[in-house]
């Protein structure tokens, strides 16, 4: 096993006239996403036999191919519908990932898109009798989903789509703007706080959820 794990580099992209470069890539869809498994069969059996998304490829090696680093793995794939993959790596530890250690458990997650609020229902139906606590349905408006989390401590999202293409166009010319004054209104934010003028939290221009706020 590699004696001392690099430390993460940052990358914070300098903004450049970008006028002479060549265009970016066409992403066409996410490959896939991979995380640390504590034990490949346990997330086999949840991911496979659970969820219903089959196991598909193994790459297993002593080497990291990106960085050299000597670290024996099993490195395994799961397939969804559209051809994309969530993936892991079993490092034979029998450790799973530690969580982020200054974000709350609810932020870091990842959600797979699914057809109706039906089969949230009943892949709720399928967790909760395999002993796995499921939150909602909740209804975010645009989309409704349920949350959970897999054997390796990830935070997974179910999602079952509500708004159509036209809603989703109508909210994609807004949110330019929106992005905006928030990174408007955290300049300020920051320059209060520097100043010692605010210990408050930043908060955004508009609630889109006033349901969840206490009192109302």
């Amino acid at each position: 096993m590699s004696t001392a794990a690099p430390q993460p580099v940052y990358s914070q992209p300098r903004r450049v006239d970008m006028s002479g470069l060549p265009q970016p890539a066409a992403v066409q869809q996410l490959h896939h996403y991979a995380y640390k498994a504590r034990d490949a069969e346990e997330t086999r059996h949840f991911y496979e036999d659970i969820l219903g998304l089959p196991l598909y490829h193994i790459i297993q090696s002593d080497y990291v191919p990106s960085t050299g680093e000597y670290c024996p793995y099993t490195h395994f794939f799961f397939r969804l519908k559209d051809g994309s993959f969530i993936a892991f790596f079993d490092i034979g530890d029998d450790e799973a990932a530690l969580p982020s250690p200054n974000s709350p458990i609810w932020i870091n997650h990842i959600s797979f898109r699914v057809d109706t609020v039906q089969e949230l229902e009943n892949t709720k139906a399928r967790l909760l009798a395999c002993g796995v606590e499921v939150l909602g349905v909740t209804d975010h408006h645009i989309f409704k989903s349920i949350y959970f989390f897999d054997p390796n401590g990830i935070r997974l999202e179910l999602t079952a789509q509500l708004a159509d293409a036209v809603q989703m166009q109508k909210e994609s010319t807004t949110a330019h703007a929106r992005l905006n004054e928030w990174t408007a209104r955290k300049e300020q934010w920051r320059r209060e706080r520097a100043e010692g003028k605010t210990a408050e939290a930043l908060k955004p221009q508009s609630n889109d959820r006033p349901e969840f706020v206490p009192g109302k």
